[in-house]
């Protein structure tokens, strides 16, 4: 499982011109599922997303946690996360979660998330998606479930 995590002062998804999720300070978490991921997964990137200290402290150092920044997660799912360009020009797609295993893992992290006591919103799964957003910093993180050590 793959995670590109942005601080952000505000972030928002849109479908068809319809708002369908949108926060204020916090993360923008773009999250990619392999055909190879399991809950263990999400509930490792969920747990370091979560306890990431990307927030400034009084200090003004990064020291704080989303939760102690008092912030929120937007969480889109992005299977090209796992395109793989080695070859030619067109991306291949075949280490990508097909969409019935990628949606239950990708609504199982959210609710991970959830569980957590973060305010969490969503984009559609499997939609064409415009994601708007202020990076805070900029601050960009990625993550990835297989490299864990």
């Amino acid at each position: 499982m793959r995670a590109v995590v942005q601080r952000v002062t505000e972030a928002s998804v849109e479908v068809d011109g319809e708002l369908t999720g949108g926060i204020g300070p916090g993360l923008l978490v773009f999250l990619g599922i392999s055909r190879e991921d399991t809950r263990t997964d999400a509930d490792y990137l969920a747990d370091k997303i979560t306890g990431l200290r990307i927030f400034a402290d009084p200090d003004g150092k990064m020291n704080r946690d989303v939760r102690e920044a008092g912030g929120s997660i937007l969480i889109v799912s992005q299977f090209t996360l796992y395109a793989d360009a080695r070859k030619g020009r067109r991306p291949g797609f075949d280490r990508a979660a097909s969409p019935e295993t990628a949606r239950a893992l990708y609504e199982y992290f959210v609710e991970a998330v959830r569980r957590r006591g973060i305010p969490v919103a969503t984009g559609v799964f499997q939609a064409h998606m415009s994601v708007r957003l202020i990076n805070d910093g900029p601050v960009t993180i990625l993550l990835d479930s297989e490299k864990t050590i």
